[in-house]
């Protein structure tokens, strides 16, 4: 159902690699609101993803950048801009990896070089593309800036590596800048919590089913699907949510107030 929360607002999602990827869902969303956008991703992610098709499907033009590079950020943000046809409402920052997890390097025997490349995709990304948002002055007022962050950063899951340490600083990019830009410029920017969700990007951690089973049994409304991040995330976008801002916003069906639930300490009492 559509209730043109988005009707005649502009934005820039990245992140969308295929069907399964919360951005691509939120883009499927936004589109349906009355928003457009225009899709990107690092040229390497393009080639593994079916951006063409959600693009398509969407009507929505893609343009190629690294996120951790300032110079394709500056040409993404000033070709978004002449495409959209004005400043920029609203921007979806999806965008996660940790080599050491795809190395299997456990968190106690980091490969540094693979550590500080993680965090400059995870987190430090997320300043840049602020950043050249910000000095470009390219976003209107009002506009709402998420990125999307996992639990990991408050709480140990020891097999989700050093993407809890990269989430954890992402929170606090979101507070710091988005102090200034709520200050200077009246943009809010917001990080959604969201449940563990069967991604490409999230399968690749170990025991992640684990995770999702777990997760599941302990949240009183269960996991957060995709879909209900894309909606979440498309209220965040609208005029609804003005004055929500520095806020890590929790899309977890209650898991992140839960103590224990009578189904895990079902499966406790069993194995005794």
């Amino acid at each position: 159902m559509s209730y043109n929360l988005l009707k005649g607002k502009r934005g820039i999602i990245f992140g969308a690699l295929d069907e399964n990827s919360i951005a691509w869902k939120t883009a499927e969303r936004v589109h349906e609101e009355g928003g457009t956008f225009v899709l990107t991703n690092a040229p390497i992610a393009m080639r593994m993803g079916q951006i063409k098709e959600l693009a398509e499907k969407t009507g929505s033009e893609i343009i190629p950048a690294d996120a951790t590079n300032l110079e394709d950020l500056e040409n993404l943000v000033a070709k978004s801009m002449e495409i959209l046809g004005g400043k920029i409402d609203f921007v979806l920052h999806s965008i996660g990896m940790s080599v050491n997890v795809r190395k299997g390097n456990h968190y106690t025997n980091q490969n540094y070089d693979f550590t500080h490349k993680g965090w400059d995709v995870s987190a430090v990304s997320f300043h840049k593309v602020m950043q050249v948002l910000y000095k470009n002055d390219a976003m209107s007022e009002w506009g709402s800036i998420v990125a999307l962050s996992y639990m990991a950063a408050q709480r140990v899951f020891p097999d989700y590596n050093d993407m809890a340490d990269n989430k954890a600083y992402l929170e606090s990019i979101a507070r710091s800048f988005g102090y200034f830009f709520g200050k200077d410029k009246k943009v809010r920017v917001n990080t959604i919590s969201q449940s563990p969700t069967p991604t490409t990007a999230g399968q690749g951690v170990k025991g992640f089913d684990g995770f999702i089973a777990y997760a599941d049994k302990m949240s009183p409304l269960g996991n957060a699907t995709a879909l209900d991040c894309a909606n979440y995330t498309v209220a965040m976008f609208s005029d609804l949510t003005r004055r929500v801002t520095l806020q890590n916003l929790y899309n977890d069906g209650g898991f992140s107030n839960m103590g224990v639930s009578a189904e895990v300490m079902e499966a406790f009492v069993k194995e005794q």
